[in-house]
Order: structure tokens, then C-alpha cells, then sequence
């Protein structure tokens, strides 16, 4: 065998075991099912052995009463076998829905604790295919499939088992033929598994299309690129078809084989087995119940060419899902986390430098660097307003303080604390956070508030609503707080959706208030309220506001002046204003586009 055919065989090994592994919590139920599927596999090849019994002793001896025993049996025994067909039938594929259940809730849960740099290299219809169709290929194999396929090899060898008993030199023309089947198998499996492979692959793509462009409909509308797009989606399509056709050519190809390998046992099992009982070889009872065995004996295999399908489906789908599982990009928690015990709200960033690429090599002064040696302190109940040109490093300082990615050098510390000491979950907890896009799920507004969390009063939620003016328009919806806001709140205006998105924050009651350009989409009259509301709200917070109008951030402690991620500038405004440097530039910049406005 080459390397690379001991690679595959090793990796069918490792993936079956992996997959097997989920039906572990269920030994118990899989035991019975084991016996069960044994039972049944015991009792149809007996079938043809009764018969045959039936005919030779009984039909030819002319016992009546034991020809009506032997019926009697026979329906017993067709009964318990249907019975057990039904039992199995049920527990292997309840076995199988509890074991998916804990798969799909796995890999879930691994994408959710993923970092954000885990999300920006990988197309989220990709994600979705691997929790919904990767998990379910592999719904048949911890179904019946594991189950089925032990009793099919059983049936096999009990068939095999009463050939013999009969007559072996029937069995040995019956099986004379699995030379051919053994070999067609083996080629089916080497062809099949490349076609599911690339068919997997295809229906990502498709997925990662669809989920893109259906959610950027508005653009592609908006700028005509309908016939565009739709040569992109045909040609993704037509890779699709091509590879679902493919498996189709070879499974066309495959049953017809194992049909004619079967018909030629047959007809080898009737022609030796007619000859011999010419001569009185055999009696007319074995040569009937041969005819049942030679059919019989290759149903089985023909269900294990099927499950090989299933089996070549779900190895495709699992190297998918256990590749996805297997690649862990969290944030990794300290073995050790300190306690926040009283939270203040005092942050500090200590020469921090952070790059987007983790390979970055920390004393690499010329890499691409998102931050340079950044550092700066707010104590509690003051307000930091960050900014800067696009991509300065303004939302980067954000998801950093929030642990979404990992700095390369430095500390970032809350009260003190290093927050690569802290849980995350603690971290995360007292940290209100409002961005500029703002995201909406699929429920009610107060859904969309509270996050289903059932802690967080409607008191809270009404005296929050009203601090930021969020109640009037909350109050005048249909049906309040209870209105459903469709998928991303498509049925609200941006301006409210960011509202509720402040309302989020807010009820939550964190000492520390972060603010990414939360206000810039919204009315002139609705900010004021805003920043009205804040003035209250911020007391006793900290704060850290981003913004690019720099008429929202004047009243702020502190203000920093990104440039190409350093701090150029800090002071207050009318600091800056005074040091007649970059911000005194940028506020008379925006102040002269007012004016011309």
C-alpha cells in the first residue's frame, strides 16, 4: 500500500472513531439496538433454512400436523422479525437525532467562543454550512448507519454460516463471484469519496454566494449588477451540479454491477443446483432454499454499498466539521484570573502594539502595525474621546480593551488589573458597547434590549428608554415593546435601530460606557437628546466615545489624536485648540464644511 493510501486509510480510522465517539453517551441504548439489529439478522436467514426443513421433512414426508407446526413458526418467526425491524428501526434513529443534537450544539458552541479574527477569515455561509448540512451528513451514520452496517456483516456470516451447514459446494458457487463485487467496491469508494469531497466544497461556495449577496441586495440593485451577479451564481451552480453529477454517474454505474453480480449468482446457484438435483445431489428443499440464500446474500451487500454511500457523505462532511472544531482561535482564558471584586472603571493602556496578523514578531519595528506603542489613562468617571482619520486605530484601541483580538506587546489594565487575568465573560460584563452598525436579531424590541435575559426588569428597560428619549417611538409602535423587528430590524429606521442599540447598553447598567461613532447616524434634534442624556448617564462611568464630528466630543476629559496608530495629540479641547496642531486642524476642517453647508 502507497503512503498516500495508508494517509487515507488512517484518516477514515481517525474520522469513524471521532464520529463513533458521539455515540458514547448512548452505550446503552446502542447495546440494545445491537441486539436487537443481531436478532433480526439471526432470524431472516433462518427463513430459508425453515423452508427448506418444511419441504424436505415434512411436504414430502406428508405430515400434516407438522407441516401446520412448521407454518406456525414461520409466522412467528416473520412476526418477531418484523417487530424487531420496527423497534430498531425507531431507537437507532432516536440515538442517532440525540447524538446529532450534541454534535450541531458543539460545533456551535466552538464558533461562539471564536475570537473576531477567526470570523475575518472565513465566509460565515461557509459557517453555516457546517452546522446545518456538514452536521446532518452525518445524521445517517449515528443513526442507523454504525448499527445497520454490524448487521448487515452479521446477516452476512449467518448466511454464509446456514449455505454451508446445507451444502457446501452450493455456497462455494454462490460466493464464487464476490472476487468481482470486493473489487467494484473498493473502486466505487476511491471514486465516490473525491466526488462528495469536491460536492461539499461546491455547496459551501454556494452558501458563502447566497448568504453574501442576498444580504448585500440593496448594492447590488443599486448599482445594476443583477445580470452580473447572476452569471457569477450560474457558474457557481453549474460546479455544483457538475459534482452532485458526478457521484450520480458513479452510483448509475455501481447498482446495476452489484444487480448483475447478483443475477449471475443466482444463475450459477440454479444451474449447479438443478443438475445436482437431476442426480439426486441435493434435495428440492436445498435447492430452494439456495435460490432464497443467493438472494438474500447479496441484500445486504447491496445495503452496505448504500451505507458506504452514507459513510463516503458523512467522511466528507466530517473531515469539514472536526477540520472547523479542530482549529481553535479563542481568546485563551488565564490559568489563573483575578477577582474584579469592586469595579471602578479605571482604564489604562501601557505601550501597546497590536497587529491583525498573530505571526507579527513583537520586535519587528517595520511590520504593518495597527498600533505603535500606544499608552494612555482614564480614570474612573472621566470621558476619553478618541480621534483620527479612518483607519487610524480608533475602533482597533475598542476591540482590544473588549478582548476581541490579542495584543503582541504591552498590557491593557482595568483597575489595575491585566484583563488578559480577568474571565472574559467579567470582562465583557461590565462594558456597555454602542458601534455604528448597529445589529438587530430577529424578535421583539424588548428581545432585542434585554437579550432574552430574564434577570433585567421591564422597570429598567422603561426608565433607560426614557433617559435617552428612546420611549416615544418605542410607545408608538403597534405593539411597543413588543413589536417584532424582523431579521437586523429591517422594519425600523437606522436612527432607532441605533437607539435600541444604546438602549442595549445601557440597561445592562456597566461602569464603563463605549461609544463607536454612536451617534452619527442619527438627526441633528435626536443627538442632542443624546448627548443631553449622556451628561447624566456618564456620571460616575467611564466613558470612551470614537467619533469623527468632533462637535460631539468637545465637553470630553481627555480627547486623544490618533494618527497612523500612535497617539499624536491628547489634552482637552480647548487644549488642542490651543496647541494648534492636527485636531485644531481637523475641527476647523469640519467647521468650514458646516459653514459651506
Amino acid at each position: 500500500m502507497s503512503d498516500s493510501k495508508q494517509q487515507n486509510a488512517g484518516l477514515d480510522s481517525r474520522l469513524l472513531k471521532r464520529i463513533v465517539s458521539y455515540l458514547m453517551p448512548y452505550k446503552g441504548w446502542v447495546a440494545l439496538a445491537f441486539v436487537t439489529v443481531m436478532t433480526a439478522a439471526y432470524l431472516g436467514p433462518l427463513i430459508p433454512k425453515l423452508v427448506q426443513v418444511t419441504i424436505d421433512r415434512e411436504i414430502v414426508g406428508g405430515d400434516m400436523e407438522g407441516l401446520q407446526r412448521m407454518i406456525g413458526i414461520l409466522f412467528a418467526v416473520l412476526a418477531a422479525e418484523g417487530l424487531l425491524s420496527f423497534v430498531n428501526a425507531y431507537l437507532t434513529q432516536w440515538i442517532g437525532q440525540q447524538a446529532i443534537f450534541d454534535l450541531r450544539t458543539k460545533v456551535y458552541r466552538h464558533v461562539q467562543r471564536q475570537s473576531l479574527r477567526f470570523f475575518d477569515t472565513r465566509p460565515i455561509g461557509q459557517l453555516i454550512t457546517r452546522v446545518t448540512s456538514d452536521v446532518e451528513s452525518l445524521s445517517q451514520v449515528l443513526s442507523a448507519g454504525v448499527v445497520t452496517i454490524l448487521g448487515d456483516l452479521f446477516k452476512l456470516i449467518f448466511i454464509a454460516w446456514f449455505m454451508f451447514s446445507l451444502n457446501w459446494e452450493l455456497a462455494l458457487v454462490t460466493i464464487s463471484v464476490m472476487p468481482i463485487m470486493i473489487y467494484a467496491t473498493f473502486w466505487f469508494k476511491r471514486k465516490v469519496r473525491d466526488a462528495y469531497r469536491d460536492t461539499r466544497k461546491q455547496v459551501a461556495r454556494l452558501n458563502s454566494f447566497l448568504q453574501e449577496h442576498v444580504t448585500g441586495m440593496r448594492i447590488v440593485q443599486l448599482f445594476g449588477r443583477e445580470e452580473e451577479e447572476m452569471k457569477r451564481f450560474d457558474g457557481i451552480n453549474d460546479d455544483h451540479r457538475q459534482a452532485h453529477i458526478k457521484t450520480i454517474f458513479y452510483f448509475a454505474l455501481f447498482w446495476p454491477m452489484v444487480d448483475i453480480v447478483a443475477s449471475a449468482a443466482l444463475g450459477l446457484v440454479i444451474w449447479y443446483g438443478g443438475i445436482s438435483a437431476m442426480v439426486g445431489g441435493v434435495t428440492v428443499g436445498v435447492l430452494i432454499a439456495f435460490i432464497q440464500y443467493a438472494r438474500r446474500f447479496f441484500e445486504p451487500i447491496r445495503n452496505l454499498s448504500d451505507q458506504f454511500n452514507t459513510l463516503q457523505s458523512a467522511m466528507a462532511g466530517a473531515e469539514r466539521i472536526f477540520g472547523l472544531l479542530d482549529t481553535d482561535m479563542a481568546i485563551p482564558e488565564a490559568e489563573k484570573t483575578e477577582e474584579w471584586k469592586q469595579v471602578q472603571g479605571r482604564i489604562e493602556f501601557r505601550n501597546v502594539w497590536f497587529s491583525y496578523n498573530p505571526e507579527t514578531d513583537p520586535e519587528d519595528l517595520d511590520a504593518e502595525w495597527i498600533l505603535r506603542d500606544v499608552s494612555f489613562e482614564v480614570n474612573p468617571g472621566e470621558s476619553l474621546a478618541i480621534v483620527g482619520a479612518t483607519g487610524a486605530g480608533k475602533t482597533t484601541i475598542i476591540n482590544l480593551l473588549l478582548r476581541f483580538y490579542e495584543i503582541q506587546n504591552g498590557a491593557i489594565l482595568v483597575d489595575g488589573i491585566d484583563i488578559t487575568t480577568l474571565p472574559i465573560s467579567t470582562l465583557r460584563e461590565h462594558i456597555g458597547l454602542v458601534l455604528q452598525d448597529v445589529f438587530l436579531f430577529s424578535g421583539t424590541v424588548k428581545d432585542n434590549v434585554t437579550l432574552r435575559n430574564p434577570d433585567i426588569e421591564d422597570q429598567a428597560i422603561r426608565e433607560a428608554a426614557d433617559a435617552i428619549n428612546a420611549a416615544p417611538f418605542i410607545e408608538r409602535l403597534p405593539e411597543g415593546y413588543g413589536q417584532d423587528v424582523r431579521e437586523r430590524g429591517m422594519t425600523l429606521s437606522h436612527g432607532q435601530r441605533q437607539l435600541i442599540s444604546f438602549l442595549r447598553a445601557l440597561v445592562y447598567d456597566p461602569r464603563i460606557l463605549v461609544l463607536d461613532e454612536a451617534t452619527s447616524s442619527v438627526d441633528t434634534e435626536t443627538e442632542e437628546v443624546i448627548q443631553k442624556a449622556l451628561e447624566t448617564l456618564m456620571a460616575g462611568r467611564t466613558s470612551i466615545a470614537i467619533a469623527h464630528r468632533l462637535s460631539t466630543v468637545q465637553h470630553a476629559t481627555q480627547i486623544l489624536v490618533m494618527h497612523r496608530g500612535q497617539v499624536r495629540e491628547r489634552g482637552s479641547h480647548q487644549e488642542l485648540i490651543a496647541s494648534d496642531g492636527l485636531y485644531r486642524r481637523l475641527y476647523e476642517l469640519q467647521y468650514a464644511e458646516q459653514e459651506a453647508a
